[in-house]
């Protein structure tokens, strides 16, 4: 598998379609994760979309863009943009990073984590912060 931009992420095409390996084919725990993560984010902050930025990682965005995913070899990282902004009594978010924190889904249940869904809801209301340099996207009707 070819890395492009050194973010781990191969577009292929097929019929059509820009499809991206985050979801690997090895793992299909994962795609369940990230079916769940998508149905958790969408559930908890109305009207969100799923848009890529310029390293084809997929971001989600209400207003402004909140949290992204990424999927690895045996979980899903779930990342909070400006996660250092967010109050987490749960003890949920990891990293060192100036802004970013993020969240290790390594199965279904993970997603009923108590915290998540307010950390999400969180993120989603932040305001007034530009998006960092290459995280804001384009919507997939955008790119189609």
């Amino acid at each position: 598998m070819s890395k492009e931009g050194g973010c781990g992420m191969k577009k292929e095409k097929s019929k059509g379609k820009t499809s991206s390996t985050y979801v690997k084919d090895e793992n299909p725990e994962l795609r369940k994760v990230v079916h769940g993560l998508k149905n958790l984010v969408r559930g908890a902050v109305p009207g969100t979309r799923e848009t890529v930025n310029a390293w084809g990682i997929p971001i989600f965005e209400a207003k402004d863009l909140f949290c992204f995913y990424m999927v690895g070899r045996n979980h899903v990282t779930f990342g909070f943009h400006y996660g250092t902004s967010l109050e987490d009594p749960g003890g949920l978010l990891e990293g060192t990073g100036k802004n970013i924190r993020h969240v290790k889904l390594r199965s279904l249940e993970d997603l009923e984590q108590k915290g998540l869904k307010q950390l999400v809801q969180a993120a989603a209301r932040l305001e007034g912060k530009s998006p960092m340099r290459g995280m804001s996207g384009k919507s997939k009707a955008a790119r189609a």
